[in-house]
This record gives C-alpha cells, structure tokens and sequence, in this order.
C-alpha cells in the first residue's frame, strides 16, 4: 500500500517510520511519502495559511498550496481522505475497508482548517478519530496509518493475525504476563505455565468476556449477538461469566 500524506509538518511523521511499519516500508509492503505543504506555496515566506473571510478566530489554510500538492501526486480520482472531527468515526469496518486500497492520500488540516474549496473539489472523504478536537491532522493520521497498515499481510511479524487480537475478535484482550513468574509477591496464573494449550485458550477467553462485561458492556452485548458457533468448552466458559 502506498500512503501519500500532506501535512504542514512531515517530521512528526518519524514516528510512524519507526518500529513495525518502517519495517514493512523496508521490505516494500508499504510505501510511505510525506508532503510538506508549505513547499507549494507560492506566497512569501511559503505562507500556507490567511484569515477566514466573514471573521472568526485563527486561521484558514490556502487552498492553491494544497491543490498544488495534490497535483504534485496525481491526485485527480484516488481516494483522498481529510482528518476532521466532522468527519465519520474511523471504526473496525472503515478500518477494515481503507486497507483494502492500494494507495490513500491524507490530508492534515491545521489551524481552524482548510478551505472548504479543497475538500469540494477534490470530493474528499472527511474521518474523525473521536468526538473532541486536536490542534492539526498530524496525529489522527498517524493513529488511521498505524491501525489501517497493521491489516495489511506481512506488515506484523509471526503467524498471529491482526484479526485475532484485541477488539476485532470482538471481546477486549486478556491479560499478558512475561518473566519472571513471581514478582513482588504477585504470581503468574499457574495455568499459563502447564503447557496445555487447551486450558490456555480456555484461561484466555474468559479473561476476556470478564474485561470486556466490566469495561466496554456493549461490545459484551455486540459479542453475544453476533459471536457466532462456540465449541462446547468455551459455551460452558460463556455460561459461567454470564452467572
């Protein structure tokens, strides 16, 4: 997947180049290119941004800078999304939609914006990460990169499937342990280190169902609507959470 970003600031995007997908972007399974808007303006000092008109506190940014971006790349036709807190909430299905793209081009809004002229023309897709406001776009983007990039095939390393943890099976995550067993008196579950990987799935589900009927109830209900066959073990496991 090639991702395209435009931003006013490309070098908060060094954490996204770090760790797992700078690894993936080593290995050619994703291709990352940073833009930085300001090397496409055409006003003193590489201005990129005026007041609104009709008045109103901060600052719009220009629209020509941003076409010229955008022309830069060959945006005409591809899908171009603008992160904006009016926009559609990134959720586990436009998560699992935007990953199936093989190119996508992030717009970073700052300031209290971008013309709206932008967004028209260009037929952008605005996503929100959350109900609440950020001072630019740079951060919601790298949140949608890291979790749109993870669902692609070979970016996590081993044969778990980015499917298979936390909420996208549809019930948070049970709890992790690592050496040592004993520590300040706390002990790791004792299940956890007899080998019987029956008896660890089993430890693992019902973690689980209890995490999420205390934390999140209504991914609980989400799971008992649409949790599909269990085998017997884990309906017995079920039953008894349910107690």
């Amino acid at each position: 997947m090639k991702i395209n970003v435009l931003t006013l600031f490309p070098e908060m995007f060094s954490a996204v180049t770090g760790s797992i997908l700078g690894k993936a972007a080593e290995k050619g399974i994703l291709e990352f290119n940073f833009i930085n808007i300001r090397d496409f303006s055409r006003e003193k000092r590489d201005k990129a941004d005026e007041y609104p008109f009709g008045g109103g506190p901060g600052m719009v940014m220009l629209a020509d800078p941003i076409f010229n971006a955008l022309e830069s790349i060959e945006a005409e036709g591809k899908r171009i999304l603008y992160m904006s807190p009016r926009g559609r909430l990134l959720n586990e299905e436009s998560i699992k939609e935007l990953a199936g793209n093989e190119e996508l081009t992030i717009l970073c809004g700052h300031y209290e914006g971008v013309d709206q002229r932008v967004l028209d023309y260009w037929n952008m897709e605005e996503v929100s990460i959350g109900d609440y406001v950020l001072t630019g776009g740079e951060l919601p983007a790298m949140v949608l990169i890291d979790a749109v990039a993870r669902l692609i095939p070979g970016v996590l390393a081993g044969e778990e499937s980015a499917m298979e943890e936390s909420i996208y099976s549809g019930l948070l995550e049970y709890p992790q342990y690592t050496k040592p067993r004993s520590y300040r008196g706390m002990d790791v579950p004792e299940v956890l280190l007899n080998g019987n990987h029956k008896l660890i799935h089993l430890w693992k589900f019902e973690e689980s169902l209890k995490l999420t009927r205390k934390v999140r109830p209504d991914l609980f209900e989400r799971f008992l609507e649409n949790h599909g066959e269990l085998t017997k073990d884990e309906q017995k496991v079920l039953e008894k959470v349910l107690k």
